[in-house]
């Protein structure tokens, strides 16, 4: 079984090879069962999120059928960590033989995660913002933050980048990581503003209050939500989804699980019928995507066992010689 840690899978991985193998991933799908979220309570209170996401395919990265693989991914979300230097989200990633269950590989959780979650948002953008966005908005600073911002690049022709942050010193450091990298980034000191000027709004935080305001959005903007992974996480307030053309990556997975979903589906803000599509939908040509450059577009993003699935096998095809 091989062993592959984070640097390991950087150098198996590009944004966009990663945004293509998803595409074809939501176009052939696979079999993966809703998560299981399992609460984990401190003596002292606090709690942490175990959360196991299995997925199969009898399919190899070819395409063809060889018994496939089997993969899991077991993760663990603490949001104290931040506290102590940590980042909350912490996992492996287990892929097996899909014929004998011989164990292949242990990956580095959260590195696979990070590529993977910036990728499909990068998928969905593909189909969703404008062909000529060039401003982007990224809220929040953590891990996740500057593959957002590549992986966004990788699809539209961004050239100029903002950074929010409750901690202005830690949008700072993301901003320096990105410029040593060659992007124009900078801080924004305005979130409310900056709603206002992006044509792309990149949301990764574990927010339980909207931060992203509908009313503050100018037409034509596409709003990609990432972080909120349970029914009392939301970023996004009920005037952004009024105003926009609501996507998902998953239905089964965001009508369960996100609050930015769940919770508008609750109080009749959001119907059922008014999800437009999914990412099977949209890569497989069932549903379209932008209709307009007025359009405001939304796209709620839970997470979905296939792209950890299509992840490893690509970072597992790279280095299984």
């Amino acid at each position: 079984m091989k062993m592959i840690d984070a640097a390991a899978v950087d150098g198996a991985l590009s944004f966009p090879g990663l945004v293509e193998t998803l595409r074809e991933t939501f176009h052939k799908g696979a079999v993966q069962p809703v998560r299981h979220h399992h609460t984990i309570e401190r003596p002292d209170g606090a709690a942490s999120t175990l959360l196991l996401m299995p997925a199969w395919t009898d399919l190899n990265a070819a395409g063809t059928s060889d018994g496939g693989h089997v993969g899991v991914k077991i993760v663990t979300v603490s949001p104290d960590n931040n506290a102590i230097g940590k980042p909350a989200v912490m996992g492996l990633y287990l892929l097996l033989d899909g014929r004998t269950g011989e164990p292949q590989a242990l990956i580095d959780g959260q590195r696979l995660t990070q590529w993977r979650t910036a990728s499909a948002s990068a998928l969905a953008a593909s189909y969703l913002a404008r062909e000529d966005a060039s401003k982007l908005l990224i809220v929040g600073a953590g891990a996740l933050c500057p593959f957002l911002a590549k992986a966004h690049s990788a699809v539209r022709p961004i050239d100029e980048i903002r950074i929010w942050n409750r901690t202005a010193a830690n949008a700072g450091k993301a901003a320096d990581l990105l410029r040593r990298d060659g992007l124009t980034v900078s801080i924004s000191d305005d979130l409310d503003e900056d709603l206002g000027w992006a044509d792309i709004v990149s949301c990764a935080t574990i927010s339980i209050h909207p931060l992203v305001k509908g009313d503050r959005l100018r037409p034509g903007t596409h709003v990609d939500l990432v972080g909120g992974f349970t029914p009392h996480m939301r970023e996004a307030d009920d005037a952004a989804i009024v105003r926009a053309r609501v996507y998902v990556d998953t239905r089964a997975g965001a009508t369960k699980e996100a609050g930015d979903i769940v919770q508008p589906l609750a109080s009749g803000v959001l119907k059922p019928d008014d999800i437009v599509a999914d990412l099977h939908e949209l890569a497989r040509g069932e549903k379209l995507g932008r209709q307009g450059a007025d359009e405001i577009t939304l796209f709620k993003s839970v997470g979905a066992a296939l792209e950890d699935l299509a992840a490893g096998i690509a970072v597992y095809e790279a280095h299984k010689d």
